[in-house]
């Protein structure tokens, strides 16, 4: 009789916590993302991550819901408008980027105070994360990623390299041409950042118009890299007009499958890769695991990058490129 009331007893405490799990779910995980415009190749894919990892949320009973600014003129303030969106919204958890701290850092501040847990992604790194009080940070260390890619310029015989920044003053952007620069000073050689006003980014005239007057203008630049694979197609246009292309080498800061396809044709050296996909699936994820289980990953900061993408390794980007998540 006592075993059988101690069963009868677990079995009801094991259906009251099913019940619990049960109702506390109806209501999921409702999360907000900050990231780029959905147009934009690269935030595409990592709102694409965001959606897939929002599948589970939505049938737990949560949301996802994806903010961004319409274009990138006012980056800073605009972001942190679309933050201050998100908490007004009662959200369970926001993932954000940090691109411009100055600007953004009271709006991410006042979503910790408010309690809501957030992670930092694709820019601010660990240092913004644990400076403002974010759980994590998912995304590339970008430095890291510029040294690397000076360093590989630098292997592959580049001199001057050239980073064209349209996005000068991201805190993102400016540390990735800070790396290229002491990158390939480890083999010797320099690098300049080309700045460029932020109303020229994804505008391809612009952009291929400045870089050919930055190379007619230096006959010793024999190296062009740009902070994402739209800006990279302007180039590779510049170069070509320039009459450069047999001694300038073009590589990029993310890639498309225009990128892809110069990689594989000889027409450009390489890309280095972030993974973007990761950053959007892996943020989403972590925070509904968080709000709805109270799981937390150890591991800080989370990488999702850098990755050479060259002549090596380009067949199998091609093959995720054609899938929609490289």
């Amino acid at each position: 009789m006592r075993r059988a009331k101690q069963l009868l007893t677990a079995l009801i405490t094991a259906a009251v916590m099913t019940l619990a799990a049960t109702s506390a779910m109806a209501d999921g995980a409702k999360i907000f993302v900050i990231g780029g415009k959905a147009d934009d190749p690269f935030w595409s894919k990592v709102k694409r991550g965001a959606d897939d990892a929002g599948l589970l949320v939505k049938e737990q009973g949560g949301s996802v819901t994806w903010l961004g600014p319409q274009n990138y003129d006012n980056l800073g303030p605009d972001a942190a408008k679309l933050i201050r969106t998100a908490l007004s919204q009662n959200p369970d958890a926001i993932v954000a980027p940090d691109w411009v701290p100055e600007a953004q850092d009271d709006a991410l501040k006042a979503v910790v105070d408010a309690g809501v847990p957030l992670i930092i992604y694709n820019a601010g790194g660990i240092e913004a994360a644990d400076r403002l009080g974010a759980k994590n940070y998912i995304g590339n260390d970008e430095y890291v990623a510029g040294v690397a890619g000076g360093e590989y310029f630098g292997s592959h015989g580049a001199k001057k390299v050239l980073c064209v920044n349209t996005l000068p003053g991201a805190a993102n952007t400016e540390a990735r041409c800070k790396g290229i620069a002491e990158g390939i000073a480890k083999h010797g050689g320099a690098s300049q950042q080309l700045p460029l006003p932020s109303t020229s980014f994804g505008n391809p005239t612009a952009v291929a118009q400045a870089i050919k007057a930055a190379l007619l203008k230096d006959s010793a630049i024999d190296g062009a890299i740009t902070i994402s694979a739209g800006d990279a197609n302007s180039a590779a246009i510049a170069i070509s007009q320039g009459g450069a292309a047999d001694k300038v080498k073009l590589a990029s800061f993310d890639m498309d499958e225009a990128t892809l396809k110069r990689i594989k044709d000889g027409s450009q050296l390489f890309a280095i890769d972030q993974q973007p996909y990761l950053q959007g699936y892996l943020a989403v994820s972590l925070l509904n695991g968080l709000v709805n289980f109270g799981l937390d990953l150890p591991t800080k900061p989370v990488l999702t990058g850098p990755g050479i993408v060259s002549a090596e390794n380009v067949d199998a980007t091609l093959t995720g490129a054609a899938a929609g998540v490289r």
